[in-house]
């Protein structure tokens, strides 16, 4: 396994040093390309030689190559993202009265060996050019080094959103479950056949919904509580009398998006963990609010606790769960467990607030 790691990490590094590569490459195509665009402009402008106009054209454009490739490093180590933007606009003010001086200063201790100007003038004067024509110039390199890190993150969160999918897809139906359900059918097909004939039709709801819906990412609370009731009918009808369940869903909240299947897991985790290990009758509570711009969702059972259900009830469903927010969200999602005030444990789960397409 270390070894897997190991090569990972270097494939990883490979990967950043060919894309490293590839941007200072095309900086310098880039500016080459600008530095030649311009020489015929700034011979026109200033009537001189050929030789001159080229030799400052390309300084002034190469001279932008390493800044243009540091402005893609800031924004790829410090991107202005909505929780950290006020933190790190100082920064990037900081990088633009940088490169400000920077260049003035080159122009100056230059200016002999290039020719920026026939009669080198103070540097408080260099300095005042140099701000005329580069404090934008840096802004929009940055800029640029945002679309291309958003653009990766967006085509790589895609890439994560596909694998953590194919795993949720793999633990919608735990095989406990599914075991159990088939265990419990084969014991009321020949006592009730009503009851067993109930549990394989919503059975095959389930089954038929997660195999139609494998790419949805989000659906309605409506439809995400639709499909959980048919999960929870199946374990009304195995624990019998032992298992109630109680509703508590704002009707405001029936149109926002959900992460698909969200709730499943967590509810099979409190039958599993807080339920299915007594012998006493156990509630588990659904709810779902709006807050502060936020859809607030909770499954709480009375059942154990967190200080006797496996691993502290902290199984693969909750950590697929959790998977599944970071990817969508990012910071927006959260997911939580805590002890119910029924001393059992309970799951708060917050996204933001955003309705389904009609």
């Amino acid at each position: 396994m270390s070894a897997l790691r190991r090569d990972f990490s270097v494939d990883r590094q490979q990967v950043s040093r060919n894309r490293w590569l590839l941007w200072l490459a095309i900086a310098a195509v880039w500016w080459t390309l600008n530095g030649l665009a311009t020489v015929s402009t700034y011979r026109g402008m200033s009537e001189v030689t050929w030789e001159h106009a080229i030799r400052v054209s390309m300084s002034s454009a190469w001279l932008w190559i390493p800044q243009t490739v540091f402005a893609l490093w800031l924004a790829e180590r410090l991107p202005l993202d909505q929780g950290t933007w006020r933190r790190r606009v100082p920064v990037y003010l900081l990088a633009v009265g940088a490169v400000i001086v920077l260049r003035a200063w080159i122009v100056f201790t230059t200016n002999q060996w290039v020719g920026w100007y026939t009669t080198l003038p103070s540097f408080g004067t260099v300095l005042t050019t140099s701000m005329a024509n580069n404090i934008l110039l840096f802004p929009l390199m940055a800029g640029l080094g945002h679309a291309l890190v958003f653009a990766r993150r967006y085509r790589e969160r895609d890439e994560q959103l596909a694998r953590v999918e194919l795993q949720h897809l793999k633990m919608q139906l735990h095989p406990h479950f599914l075991f159990n359900t088939l265990n419990t059918v084969n014991a009321y097909v020949r006592s009730d056949p009503e009851v067993a004939s109930g549990m394989i039709t919503r059975l095959s709801e389930l089954l038929r919904h997660a195999l139609d819906s494998t790419g949805t990412q989000e659906v309605a609370l409506q439809e995400e509580l639709r499909v959980l009731g048919a999960y929870i009918d199946i374990e009304q009808l195995r624990f019998e009398d032992r298992l109630r369940v109680e509703w508590k869903i704002d009707p405001a909240t029936l149109a926002a998006r959900v992460p698909h299947l969200i709730l499943q897991p967590l509810v099979e985790n409190a039958v599993r963990h807080g339920i299915a290990s007594r012998s006493a009758v156990g509630t588990i509570s659904i709810a779902a609010a709006r807050r502060n711009g936020s859809l607030h969702l909770q499954v709480s059972d009375d059942g154990v606790g967190l200080h006797h259900s496996p691993a502290g009830g902290a199984g693969v469903g909750l950590s697929n769960t959790r998977n599944r927010l970071q990817q969508l969200y990012g910071t927006g999602g959260s997911l939580e467990m805590e002890a119910s005030e029924t001393g059992g444990v309970c799951v708060n789960l917050t996204i933001p607030f955003r309705l389904a397409p009609q």
